[in-house]
């Protein structure tokens, strides 16, 4: 013990000896900034598949941008051709890498501004040009699902109209590359989807969590009747709810089929933080039951913004999720 204190004694004095000169000696260090001068919050993302240097991250009024050296770089490839410049999802084809979809306006609301977009973009080029494909109503687009064999068959999760009724939300699909879309989800004028999760392994089976909300200059909803998770086995033409084992009461939530194992599905839910129902939920069974995992109320205390779960594409033992502040890593397991 006593050896162990004068090491510590001696690690401080010199912390401290050179704490005053350690600011003159960073002083003439001139940082630069290496990412986008440009666009603000991120809301969307996407890497390659067998590229891992490049991806494509979507800012809330900066538009589209691309890497092609792991960051060290960013390039706009959006400007001249998006007609609004707040991006939600971006989506590359593990089959087609050069296909990108782009689905517009920021999908995590704030409470002093969130901006609207006007629908979906696809690029054939890898991002050189661009053509708008539709959905201008749905104003505000959560996530992106691209068949991973087949770049014609798209799915969309659009979150809808933060401020008012609208009809144009829900889960859309396309099965000619955007050229036309049938909505084959829809819940009621208040609820939009959040979330959408496809089992890579068995294309028809996705996944969606619908959320009921709006904003308006006096009050702040999140969860009604109308929310809930949703399972399809014929590749999004019919849904069913799962919900054996959640709560009653649902606000915003992020649902995803782990590609290491197709049996397990988490979501993180935000229900009455009163009660404490809310946290990281786990079907072992492909959706039809649920458990709760962690009742950790930091991964849902800001749902509209941090809602989000992505199971690790190897290991069925590792999850990533954002919170307020961090990003929390999990490491534990559901028992097999």
């Amino acid at each position: 013990m006593k050896s162990f204190l004068t090491c510590l004694f001696v690690v401080l004095s010199f912390v401290v000896g050179y704490g005053q000169s350690l600011d003159s000696l960073l002083k003439p260090a001139k940082y630069r900034n290496i990412g986008p001068f440009r666009g603000g919050r991120a809301n969307g993302g996407s890497g390659v598949v067998g590229d891992p240097v490049t991806y494509y991250m979507g800012t809330t009024g900066g538009g589209l941008w691309k890497t092609s050296d792991a960051g060290h770089h960013w390039k706009n490839v959006s400007d001249g051709f998006f007609k609004s410049s707040s991006v939600g999802a971006v989506s590359v084809s593990e089959s087609h890498p050069n296909t990108v979809y782009v689905g517009m306006g920021e999908h995590a609301p704030r409470g002093v501004m969130t901006s609207h977009g006007d629908g979906v973009y696809k690029s054939t080029d890898a991002g050189k040009t661009w053509k708008h494909m539709g959905l201008k109503e749905t104003l505000h687009i959560s996530r992106i699902v691209i068949h991973p064999s087949n770049p014609d068959i798209v799915w969309v999760a659009a979150q809808g109209a933060l401020h008012g009724k609208t009809q144009e939300r829900g889960v859309y699909k396309s099965t000619d590359g955007g050229k036309t879309w049938k909505k084959t989800l829809y819940v009621n004028d208040m609820t939009g989807a959040s979330e959408l999760s496809i089992d890579t392994h068995n294309p028809q089976v996705l996944y969606a969590a619908m959320w009921e909300h709006m904003r308006t200059p006096w009050q702040v909803i999140s969860g009604g009747p109308g929310s809930g998770l949703y399972k399809s086995t014929d590749g999004g033409e019919t849904w069913s709810k799962i919900h054996k084992g959640l709560p009653k009461e649902l606000g915003k939530m992020g649902i995803a089929v782990s590609r290491a194992n197709s049996d397990l599905v988490y979501a993180i839910i935000e229900s009455d933080s009163e009660k404490g129902k809310g946290g990281l939920f786990v079907s072992k069974d492909a959706g039809m039951t649920w458990s709760r995992v962690s009742s950790d109320h930091r991964l849902i205390q800001r749902a509209w913004y941090y809602i989000e779960v992505t199971p690790d594409p190897v290991s069925y033992t590792h999850l990533t999720l954002p919170t307020t502040c961090n990003l929390c890593r999990s490491r534990g397991a559901p028992s097999q």
